[in-house]
């Protein structure tokens, strides 16, 4: 009776109506800032219809309602960009400055902007593409001379720069090998004894590669000694390192005598509109433009003091500005398909006739059928000899449509090499799947943000709509957010990439466009949204998505949302959380399979291989049984080659062909420490 008086009784100037939340409910999720809005117009609103004359108390709840919830969503874009707070990390070793000061778990305050004060000197917008790599000059000799400020970009904080290896490497270590093909690569077991160039050997030290990962010890010495290889090994393994350490090793000791002329930088003008037209050495291809930055930058870490030129491509960047870079001259260049087919197409700013290595990484997504013509395109498109060419195929899976392209350009001495199962992931990555209604999906996230309160996280949804409904919910609930997706701009998602590096905005929501490659350091969590559907994925998305934690050694935490449109992929996640021993939850437990199918779960990917896909080469032998005549311990890695640099390394184990097969079998695991 108060209330409907209150509602219908004619005073001129009625009082402040009630705080709306026994309409919302007090555990409805919003902020205090957010409740505090609606509260301010639902009383302006109130006022406003009880003047117009508004006497049914149905009518004005329902228009004060809609008029407050609508005024709530006005929310300014510039006004949500200023309130992003930073935050301190705790266990965060990926900031330089962060190190030698109090970390204090948690976000901290809000800062003021002073929006009348003009940018500071540097701060204008910049393409991750444009930046900066070492500069040779004529006059130095092999090994250039060291840059102190160049060399703290690249590779950071010397004291942090160990923590690149996880505290767990060792499991990472004792992944089993198998390789197959007409020679048997002796894997290396140390970077020192490689053979390395002196300056890629310093460079790796400065990147804080300790000890090569399983991928590392048999592909370096593939490359170095010239074969076309195949690697599938785990995300998060080090695949990247894996090709460009030998690769650049083998150019840098005789650039001078293959590379093309280039201007000299310390006399050329780069706005001047003449230059060269770019001949690389080295042709990477990657799926996504965050990656493609992201080998940039490692291809710009390990060229430091070298003559060796890195360069990128990709598409949403200024033309203009890559084609500015490329008339300084290019030897180690990465693109993505699209930007380099049409570059490709420009004679008199790129061309790949003396190209020398082309790397296809992420080959199972580059060959989905949407990426298999541009594949092709640049396979056989440019001037280049491909009897010439080193091949290298990198994924986590090896699907057939990587086989097909093996067969195509792959030389029939080429090597393969599998770490673990195709398309597995770590033991290092604790894996949850959580069951929950659709309808409290967010209410889950907030929860599980909340539990592990103040690391890097990365939010996975399968649309990007809900990736920018949950950015937006995020952010009004208070929390430092940002997104990426596809239709993004290309300034907008490497700012959002930069913010997630740096720690301004430790929560990132992304589509798949993050799931492959991208490395980010300290990634503590990973929360499956929404889990891959089979139709988009499956089961390798899911790899590829938890894959961004637990990285190298680390440890890492994945928690995957299941509803009731997740039925499709539930056996095979079962499977998968089998295999690296995870607690399947009850709602999972019937997809447990019976018996020794239990303790060895099988994958499609096990059983569909065709041993005449790749022509002459061996089965493949893609179920996980181990070979009957496995080499054992390797002992010391063999001569690699003419090219090779640093003392002589020790003769190779001798031993005899698996008997029955082509391939080597399954080496034992290396030892981290000799």
């Amino acid at each position: 009776m108060c209330l409907k008086f209150f509602f219908f009784f004619p005073f001129p100037s009625p009082p402040s109506p009630p705080h709306p939340s026994f309409l919302l409910g007090r555990d409805f999720p919003l902020s205090t800032r957010a409740r505090a809005l609606i509260s301010s117009a639902f009383s302006r609103y109130h006022r406003f219809l009880f003047t117009a004359g508004v006497r049914s108390l149905a009518v004005r709840l329902s228009l004060v309602c809609f008029l407050a919830v609508w005024h709530l969503l006005r929310f300014d874009a510039g006004e949500k960009a200023t309130s992003q707070p930073p935050i301190k990390m705790v266990n965060s070793n990926d900031d330089a400055s962060a190190k030698g000061s109090e970390q204090v778990p948690g976000w901290v305050a809000n800062q003021t902007i002073d929006y009348t004060a003009g940018a500071p000197p540097g701060a204008e917008l910049t393409w991750d593409g444009n930046a900066r790599i070492y500069e040779w000059n004529d006059e130095y000799g092999d090994i250039g001379p060291k840059f102190p400020e160049l060399e703290l970009e690249l590779f950071g904080d010397p004291a942090a720069r160990h923590e690149r290896i996880g505290l767990d490497f060792q499991k990472i270590d004792e992944i089993e090998v198998q390789q197959e093909g007409p020679v048997k690569i002796d894997p290396i077991r140390s970077f020192k004894n490689a053979g390395l160039h002196p300056c890629i050997e310093d460079n790796v030290k400065l990147s804080g590669y300790d000890n090569p990962t399983p991928i590392q010890k048999y592909t370096v010495p593939s490359i170095l000694q010239g074969y076309d290889v195949i690697g599938i090994a785990q995300t998060g393994s080090g695949k990247t390192a894996a090709y460009l350490i030998p690769i650049l090793s083998k150019l840098m000791g005789k650039a001078k005598k293959i590379a093309a002329p280039r201007p000299n930088p310390a006399l050329h003008d780069i706005d001047s509109g003449t230059g060269v037209v770019a001949e690389p050495l080295v042709l990477i291809v990657a799926p996504t433009r965050e990656l493609a930055v992201q080998i940039f930058n490692e291809a710009r870490r390990l060229c430091y003091r070298s003559m060796l030129r890195p360069g990128v491509l990709y598409g949403g960047a200024s033309v203009r500005d890559q084609m500015r870079q490329l008339s300084t001259g290019c030897d180690v260049l990465v693109g993505t398909p699209g930007r380099l087919i049409d570059f490709i197409s420009r004679p008199n700013v790129l061309t790949l006739k003396r190209l020398k290595y082309m790397i296809i990484d992420e080959a199972d997504e580059m060959l989905e059928a949407d990426w298999s013509e541009d594949i092709s395109k640049i396979l056989t498109g440019g001037e280049q000899d491909e009897g010439n060419i080193v091949y290298g195929l990198f994924s986590a899976t090896f699907p057939k449509a990587a086989r097909d392209l093996a067969k195509d350009h792959l030389s029939a001495s080429h090597v393969r090499f599998r770490v673990g199962r195709a398309g597995s992931t770590t033991e290092n990555i604790q894996q949850h799947v959580v069951e929950v209604d659709r309808n409290d999906k967010r209410q889950t996230l907030v929860r599980l943000l909340e539990e592990m309160h103040g690391v890097r996280t990365i939010v996975f949804a399968n649309s990007r709509q809900t990736v920018d409904d949950l950015d937006d919910f995020l952010f009004n609930m208070g929390l430092p957010v940002t997104s990426i997706h596809r239709d993004r701009t290309q300034m907008e998602r490497e700012a959002a990439l930069r913010a997630f590096r740096s720690g301004k905005a430790p929560i990132l929501v992304a589509t798949g466009v993050m799931a492959r490659g991208i490395d980010v350091r300290n990634v503590m969590h990973v929360i499956n949204y929404d889990l891959p559907s089979m139709d988009h994925g499956g089961i390798e998305e899911y790899t590829h998505r938890i894959g961004r934690t637990g990285r190298i050694g680390h440890r890492g935490v994945a928690t995957s949302m299941f509803c009731d449109r997740d039925e499709p992929i539930a056996s095979v996640l079962t499977r998968t959380l089998l295999e690296t021993k995870q607690e399947i939850p009850d709602f999972l437990q019937v997809y447990i399979p019976e018996g020794q199918a239990a303790e060895k779960p099988k994958f499609e990917a096990d059983s569909d291989y065709d041993p005449n896909d790749l022509g002459t080469m061996a089965s493949l032998n893609l179920d996980d049984a181990k070979a009957g005549d496995g080499w054992g311990a390797p002992g010391e890695t063999a001569d690699q080659g003419q090219d090779g640099w640093g003392g002589a390394p020790a003769p190779a184990n001798s031993g005899g062909d698996t008997a029955g097969s082509g391939g080597w079998g399954t080496s034992a695991p290396v030892p981290a420490a000799w």
